[in-house]
């Protein structure tokens, strides 16, 4: 089942969210329908509080970025080496923890499927370490980097209450005001559902 994704404005995108227990109600459905509304929109990574679930729930697929052979404008674009193995990254993440984050920093233009439209340069660290419990709660200490570490901080953020944007200087924040303020009205077109703030107050 799709779920419409939480947009911008909605105050559970800035809640830190909660552990959850293996008694979670529906876990196994709840994921499956993560998966199947990350597709339908296209993105790579999904947190739970993009549904409007505050809990420590997030899933990741990094194969779009394998298939990525050329740039916006068409032109064929070289192998990124972090994108190494990339094509296998497809993981359940249950109340995660993020141990470190080493390496140097590097840019690259993220979006959100809660802020459509928006993409900017946010600098992250190369390399992570994670603590967490995958879909058989089985418990997992594993090291990622590339990008499959940059979707995991970007989805970690989610559980967090932070968003990309919330990295961005004063001064781009300031550019991209206008079209956050739009989006959290619902004045954006995209081709998946989605929940806007003004939904709860009535639409006039």
């Amino acid at each position: 089942m799709i779920i419409p994704i939480v947009a911008y404005g909605d105050p559970v995108l800035k809640k830190i969210a909660g552990d959850i227990t293996e008694e979670y109600p529906n876990l196994d459905t709840l994921i499956e329908n993560m998966f199947e509304t990350m597709y339908e929109a296209a993105g790579v990574g999904l947190a739970a509080p993009q549904i409007g679930r505050d809990i420590r729930l997030f899933i990741a697929d990094g194969s779009p970025f394998a298939d990525e052979d050329e740039d916006e404008d068409g032109n064929p674009i070289e192998p990124d080496l972090r994108a190494v193995g990339i094509e296998n990254f497809k993981q359940v993440f249950i109340n995660p923890k993020i141990i470190e984050e080493s390496g140097e920093e590097w840019s690259f233009k993220e979006g959100c499927l809660s802020i459509p439209k928006v993409r900017e340069e946010v600098f992250r660290k190369e390399k992570i370490r994670i603590t967490y419990y995958d879909e058989n709660w089985d418990f997992k200490d594993e090291y990622y980097d590339g990008y499959a570490a940059r979707i995991i901080q970007h989805e970690y953020d989610h559980i967090e209450g932070v968003l990309f944007t919330d990295h961005l200087s004063s001064i781009k924040k300031k550019l991209i005001a206008s079209k956050l303020q739009n989006i959290s009205k619902g004045q954006v077109k995209v081709d998946y559902r989605m929940k806007f703030p003004a939904m709860k107050k009535g639409r006039k």
